[in-house]
């Protein structure tokens, strides 16, 4: 029986970099997956997965695979999808629907929280449904393990403002619970 997978993580816990490893693992013995993404990400492209160590691999996305005839998803060993965060409930009711009925692994990668430590809707849902949960672990500049995803800018840590803002780490960075409440960016 085919599972749902969420590999969740927090900026910088190489989840873009895991997701295309996987479908190389899968394309170098023979077996045919399809990486996919939403298209809300076109931070490198509209069809590009791009992970920040400089690995990319064309990709479809989230909403041409909904499209898809129940034969052609079959036609696949496993779907994977990078920024799942993005996706709607109903997109990971859609991809739970792909396990179970048609019989194809679906490997997900994303954020779990936002800039504000909230749940993203479609993370949320995944959590609420998948068969397999596991986090993909960074460190806070201190050391610790990185859990929040701070927005930044040339003021500080912003704390309000629109849930998705697309970009890297040039307005974002991973930090512990703690020097992401105190508002430490960076070892002063």
């Amino acid at each position: 029986m085919a599972k749902l997978y969420y590999y969740y993580g927090a900026m910088g816990s190489s989840k873009t970099a895991n997701a295309l490893m996987t479908h190389f693992n899968y394309q170098e013995v023979g077996q045919n997956a399809l990486l996919v993404k939403p298209a809300i990400d076109t931070r490198d492209g509209v069809k590009t997965v791009s992970s920040r160590i400089g690995l990319s691999q064309e990709c479809i996305l989230l909403e041409d695979l909904e499209q898809y005839s129940d034969e052609k998803i079959q036609s696949y060993d496993c779907i994977i999808v990078d920024e799942i965060q993005f996706a709607s409930p109903a997109q990971i009711d859609f991809l739970s629907d792909i396990a179970d009925f048609l019989n194809v692994p679906v490997v997900c990668y994303g954020l779990r929280a936002d800039f504000q430590n909230k749940l993203f809707p479609g993370s949320e849902r995944l959590i609420a449904i998948c068969d397999v949960i596991k986090e993909l672990k960074t460190v806070c500049w201190c050391g610790r393990k990185a859990t929040c995803n701070a927005r930044y800018n040339e003021n500080g840590i912003v704390r309000d403002g629109e849930q998705v803002v697309l970009g890297a780490n040039d307005s974002y960075i991973a930090l512990c619970r703690k020097h992401y409440k105190q508002g430490q960016l960076r070892q002063d």
